[in-house]
C-alpha cells in the first residue's frame, strides 16, 4: 500500500473523529450558554444550537475535505507522521477559531441582551413624589 494514501486514510479518520468529537462537546455544554444568552427560551436555544452543530460539520467537513490533497510523495514512515502533524495542526487551528469566532459572538449578543434587561426598570413609574408637581419651586425654610 502506498505511503501516500495510507496518510489519507489515518488523516481522514483523525479529522473526523475530531471533528465530531468537538461538536458533540460544543453541542453539549453550548446548550446551556445558548440559554442564557436567548433569555431562557429553551426551544429556541435547542434550534440555535442544532443549526451551529450542522453550521460546523459542513465547514469543518469541508475544509478536511479540501485539504485532503499533498503536493510530494512520501517516501518513509517519518514523511508521513511530517505530513499529518502539518495537515491536523491546520485542522484543529480551524477548528479552534471558528469555536472562539462562534464563541465571541454569542457572547456580544448576550451582553447586548443585558443592557437591555438593565435598562428597563423593575417597575414602572407610578407618578412623583410628594404633592408638588413636577416642576414646582422649592419651599425656603
Amino acid at each position: 500500500m502506498d505511503l501516500t494514501v495510507l496518510a489519507y486514510v489515518v488523516y481522514l479518520v483523525i479529522s473526523i473523529s475530531l471533528t465530531v468529537w468537538v461538536a458533540r462537546t460544543l453541542s453539549r455544554n453550548g446548550r446551556i450558554f445558548l440559554a442564557d444568552v436567548l433569555q431562557g427560551n429553551e426551544k429556541l436555544a435547542d434550534a440555535v444550537n442544532h443549526l451551529l452543530v450542522v453550521g460546523f460539520y459542513l465547514v469543518n467537513l469541508g475544509f478536511v475535505a479540501l485539504y485532503l490533497s499533498g503536493d510530494e510523495s512520501l517516501a518513509d514512515a517519518r514523511a508521513v507522521f511530517e505530513a499529518l502533524s502539518v495537515k491536523l495542526g491546520v485542522v484543529l487551528l480551524v477548528l479552534g477559531v471558528l469555536h472562539l469566532g462562534n464563541v465571541w459572538v454569542l457572547n456580544k449578543i448576550r451582553r447586548r441582551g443585558m443592557m437591555e434587561r438593565e435598562q428597563q426598570p423593575p417597575v414602572p413609574p407610578q407618578g412623583f413624589a410628594g404633592e408638588q408637581g413636577p416642576w414646582a419651586t422649592p419651599t425656603g425654610a
